[in-house]
């Protein structure tokens, strides 16, 4: 330090990304949607059936998006975090007052939001954030299903739930309802240059084992090599979902990132995910 400069502060934190969203082998459409930029992303898993789920998850994540566009994905903190997916919520409400068919739609969502120190950890649903720290993974986020309330309550165990019947009902979503905004789960976590987060619809989830996804994320180089691997396994485990996946890296912006917003799944499909920004 040059006596009486005071030293540079540092370089803030946010993210190097790679992602993927397949319909997969079983399913004719898409019903997941995501998006990622260099400080925010998220995955959406629609629910309600072909054509409901894919509008669903696609309504929130283009919402949403358009929202972040004017900090370029930044979020300052968790009250305005909130107030965004409370906006896009509703929008699912208005959808279904537009087409009645459309009604009983709801979507997941798991999301990472950096404000250049930490990244608020939101989700909803069965969609999960992990990170890789040191070689070991670790699940940030706990499902809101019916089969993890029954394994709370002891009415089943631990090894009953991967084949559970009823492992795919969730007890939260984003339906329209305001009290779905209100039921999200928010939590704060320390930004650490290295780490590599996964965010993932249940279509890797449940038929990967957590052991085979920890493996790929330690190989990978890069987070597209990353999400593509995990792409890859999941139809070698004849999953029978929607498969979509963000791989996140924790980096150090040191010059302001341009903002390009990647979208995957029924979010790509929108012509709303195609706008050019203004300058």
């Amino acid at each position: 330090m040059v006596a009486g400069i005071p030293p540079a502060p540092p370089a803030p934190l946010g993210f190097e990304t790679g992602q993927a969203s397949i319909s997969g082998d079983f399913r004719d459409g898409n019903e997941d949607s995501l998006y990622a930029s260099s400080w925010s992303a998220f995955v959406a898993d629609g629910v309600g059936g072909h054509a409901g789920g894919e509008v669903a998850s696609a309504t929130v994540a283009i919402r949403l998006a358009s929202m972040l566009d004017a900090t370029e994905g930044r979020l300052p903190g968790e009250e305005r975090l909130r107030e965004l997916i409370a906006i896009a919520n509703a929008d699912l409400a208005l959808r279904v007052r537009m087409d009645a068919a459309l009604a009983g739609m709801a979507t997941t969502l798991v999301g990472l939001f950096s404000d250049g120190e930490q990244t608020l950890v939101a989700h909803t649903g069965d969609s999960r954030a992990y990170r890789l720290r040191d070689g070991a993974l670790a699940q940030i986020t706990e499902d809101d299903s019916l089969v993890r309330e029954l394994l709370a309550s002891g009415a089943i165990r631990e090894a009953e739930v991967a084949d559970h019947p009823l492992r795919s009902v969730v007890t939260h979503v984003l339906g329209g309802d305001p009290e779905d905004a209100a039921a999200l789960h928010v939590a704060a976590q320390p930004l650490r240059r290295g780490d590599r987060w996964l965010l993932a619809s249940d279509g890797l989830t449940d038929y990967v084992p957590v052991l085979e996804v920890a493996d790929t994320l330690v190989a990978a180089v890069t987070p597209q090599d990353a999400a593509d691997a995990l792409v890859a396994l999941a139809l070698r485990h004849r999953a029978r979902d929607n498969v979509t996946v963000v791989v996140a890296d924790v980096v150090e912006l040191v010059d302001p990132p341009v903002y390009r917003a990647a979208f995957g799944g029924s979010a790509a499909a929108d012509p709303a995910s195609a706008r050019t920004l203004e300058a």
